[in-house]
């Protein structure tokens, strides 16, 4: 024995040994118990004859024998050989299949080198090559007989899943469709270029900018040239509540801005120098689902003398529901416009608390009508607010128009003790606008109960998930199209549509992309309605469901482009370790899911893949018109939900507008309660069950919707078991909320994903140029403007509450060296 190996110190290795020993035995004991369970739920064996294996290596290692450590060198190769198998079973995605591996082999290779430290004082025993080979072949054994039947027996084969659509198809162009050509425009719209004077760059929403200072060859150059804090941040009653997601406009020389508590910002573009300010003096009571202003709506009036008040001005909705109107040089409320300045949104809505009735996005302009919606917090009551949309004249406030669907369409403003339509679908995303055809095209959401729909009438059935096009001067329907049938899953539209001149066979068309929460890109003749591409109504599942006559039969899939990946199996669980992947692929196996569109159930949790953060969310997509090329981030996560009977929730105290039920949505006036794990979480590390990646970015090619490229973006720095961040600078795929931006330079910028960091990509390739970190989470859209002859990319990096990033208030500006 060595001097230094003194009988103490040798005492002490034999009290580790048996540490181990101990500690095997309760991961043993532990992964048998859940192995049994989930093999009866018909599950992969591989779990209870490890647990098992374990068992006796923790035995033998308590014993100080050595054939303890033989036999978990035997379960370490047999799980090495079983984790490879597994991953690679539909073949090898490095994408995705590195991070696959870590939960089955980083713990047990761990414990390995754990075991192997004890192993000078442990005794050998005869037979102990007996005992190792034994126990690799009965590991061997469990690998074919209990890894392989049951994954191949859980491959969902329900015809509702979705499959991955690789093969582009031809656009199919109606007979009666329009083929674009020269036409004079009946108004000069607002364009990008030195400027980005609207919320999407420009009313069609296409998130593009003709600016080709900046390119792929020179991005990695950029540098911070000025910030500024707008000192919006939250006190101690909306700390978790803040989810700015502004993108600024710029105008000439100057930048507006709205805060998430609706201040208005005028900064010169140049060097974020703030000229004017003013603050609606809105109340925290008014914060719903979170404290947001993705941004501002400005006007300049042709008929005005350019020196007037509010001949330019900006017009802004908030979270109290007023319509407000400000003149652009000087910040001042526009007299004329409303009551001394402001539209109150609450006219005509009856009952309502604040924070129920919304307004988180900027009002669309078209012909000189404001077309603004509102946020109606979700699943709060099924006799919520109306979702009513209404047009405003954008010069004098005076209401033109209201579109209530629950009557048929346009309407006046209610008599007095009268409504509009209570808890009908609501549109609290943007709208997108066509200045030449006059119409504004409107992303619906759900009816007020996401998760139940049996006493919905006729017309919540027809327009719920639909794109609906109206006459922008008068507000009459031109045609709506439905993106999901019987909407239970709350996959309302949230992305704004992007207008383009589609190119088909002798021209272009007039049309629109269309992205949706579950993942369908659809393309649509802005005119018409009418798809460019196949819509294939295929059969959905009924499985689990409270309301099956209710549930559709067929739901609406797009030929055009999806974002989807491949149905989920029990293999896709994951986590930090084998016990909660383990505790995943339980819970996978105890709930309803017959791929995508398994209905809501109450009897036992259902998984809902994508969650209904998408897929594609608010952040849209961008279309790169030179390059023909559409740039999509999404999100692939799924959620974890039960329904809740109502004597159970009423038992739970959730109520409406009360914390008393956690995350249980009340859905009150309905069965049914609705509890919602957002992203599937592992309740006890707070990872999320399902493997990464969770978020994407792909390049599309914008004729064909065929793949150019498809790759995971987001670090894994922020992100980490019990909230701790690992640090680890590897690209993971992380949640992702915001949208990007492409300009003629060929660069995609985009932030959104949980690791705060804003980064540009070859549009062409998706090849990564350049990132830099932010003060605080990405979670917006980015913009790029000129000011003398200079191009600036401009982000309000404010964080946000359900992505779990850090809260900011400084507004930062890139651009090149000057010299």
């Amino acid at each position: 024995m060595p001097e230094a190996y003194t009988p103490r110190t040798r005492t002490r290795f034999e009290w580790y040994a048996v540490f181990i020993g101990i500690l095997l035995l309760a991961i043993g004991l532990i992964l048998a118990a859940g192995g049994v369970w989930l093999i009866s739920l018909g599950g992969s064996w591989y779990y209870a004859i490890t647990g098992a294996l374990l068992i006796v290596s923790g035995v033998l290692l308590c014993q100080k024998r050595r054939s303890g450590a033989v036999v978990f060198v035997a379960v370490w190769l047999g799980t090495l050989i079983w984790a490879i198998w597994e991953v690679t079973l539909d073949g090898w995605e490095p994408a995705s299949d590195w991070w696959a591996l870590e939960p089955r082999v980083f713990a047990p290779t761990v414990m390995l080198v754990l075991v192997l430290i004890a192993l000078p004082v442990l005794r050998p025993r005869r037979m102990n090559g007996v005992t190792a080979v034994a126990a690799t072949a009965a590991l061997g054994l469990s690998l074919v007989m209990g890894g392989a039947v049951p994954l191949h027996a859980q491959q969902d084969t329900s015809q509702g899943a979705t499959e991955t659509q690789d093969v582009a198809q031809q656009a199919e162009v109606p007979e009666d469709a329009t083929i674009a050509t020269a036409r004079p425009a009946q108004v000069t719209p607002l364009e990008t270029g030195a400027d980005w004077p609207v919320y999407g760059g420009t009313v069609h929403g296409e998130r593009h900018s003709p600016l080709t200072q900046i390119t792929t060859e020179n991005v990695a150059q950029l540098q911070q040239v000025w910030s500024i804090h707008t000192g919006d941040l939250p006190t101690e009653a909306g700390d978790t509540k803040y989810s700015p997601e502004n993108t600024p406009l710029k105008v000439g020389d100057t930048l507006f801005v709205c805060t998430p508590m609706n201040q208005v910002l005028a900064l010169d573009a140049a060097t974020g120098r703030e000229e004017w300010r003013y603050d609606p003096g809105v109340s925290e009571d008014a914060i719903p689902y979170g404290a947001t202003c993705r941004g501002l709506a400005y006007h300049l009036s042709a008929d005005m003398d350019p020196d007037a008040l509010c001949a330019a001005r900006v017009l802004m909705g908030t979270l109290d529901a007023r319509l407000i109107a400000i003149d652009a040089d000087t910040g001042q409320l526009c007299p004329e416009f409303g009551n001394a300045g402001m539209v109150d949104l609450n006219d005509g809505l009856g009952d309502t608390v604040p924070g129920w009735y919304a307004v988180t996005a900027p009002p669309t302009i078209v012909r000189g009508v404001a077309v603004i919606g509102a946020q109606v917090s979700d699943n709060e009551a099924n006799d919520a607010p109306s979702g009513v949309i209404r047009g405003y004249d954008v010069v004098t406030g005076e209401m033109l128009w209201a579109w209530d669907l629950g009557q048929g369409g346009v309407v006046d403003e209610p008599a007095q003790g009268e409504t509009y339509t209570r808890g009908t679908p609501n549109m609290w995303t943007m709208a997108s606008g066509d200045q030449e055809l006059g119409y504004v095209y409107l992303p619906l959401g759900n009816s007020s109960s996401d998760y139940y729909g049996s006493d919905r009438s006729a017309e919540e059935n027809e327009y719920a998930s639909s794109l609906v096009a109206l006459d922008a001067t008068t507000g009459e329907e031109v045609w709506h199209f439905q993106t999901v049938h019987h909407d239970v899953w709350d996959y309302d539209l949230g992305s704004q549509v992007t207008l383009v001149d589609f190119p088909v066979d002798g021209g272009t068309v007039p049309a629109l992309i269309l992205p949706s929460k579950q993942g369908q890109i659809y393309v649509l003749n802005r005119e018409t309605g009418e798809s460019l591409f196949p819509v294939e109504e295929r059969p959905a599942p009924k499985v689990g469901s409270v309301e099956p006559d209710y549930i559709s039969d067929t739901q609406p899939y797009s030929g055009y482009a999806n974002l989807n990946r491949p149905p989920l199996t029990e293999k896709d669980m994951w986590g930090m370790s084998s016990i909660d992947q383990l505790w995943c692929r339980i819970q996978f196996r105890r709930a309803n899911y017959a791929g995508q569109f398994t209905p809501p159930s109450a009897d036992k949790p259902f998984i809902q893949y994508p969650g209904y953060n998408g897929g594609s969310d608010w952040g849209s997509v961008s279309v790169d018109t030179e390059r023909g090329i559409l740039i999509a981030n999404y999100n692939d996560m799924p959620n974890y939900n039960q329904l809740i009977p109502r004597e159970e929730a009423d038992r739970r105290g959730v109520k409406p507008f009360s914390d008393a039920g956690g995350e249980a949505g009340p859905m009150e006036g309905v069965p049914y309660a609705i509890d919602v794990n957002a992203g599937w979480r592992v309740p006890f590390t707070g990872m999320l069950c399902s493997e990464p990646p969770y978020g994407w970015i792909r390049g599309i090619d914008l004729a064909t919707g065929e793949t150019l490229w498809d790759q995971p973006f987001g670090s894994a720095e922020n992100n980490g078991p019990f909230g701790i961040p690992s640090m680890l600078p590897l690209t993971i795929g992380t949640p992702n909320n915001g949208g990007p931006i492409t300009t003629a330079g060929g660069v995609t910028f985009v932030a959104a994903t949980t690791d705060d960091k804003l980064r540009a990509f070859a549009t062409e390739t998706g090849k990564e140029l350049w990132q830099v970190d932010l003060p605080a989470g990405g979670q917006t859209t980015p913009m790029t403007y000129e000011v003398d002859g200079r191009q600036y990319v401009l982000i309000y990096p404010g964080g946000h509450h359900f992505m779990e990033t850090k809260v900011g208030d400084e507004i930062i500006a890139y651009a090149l060296p000057q010299n």
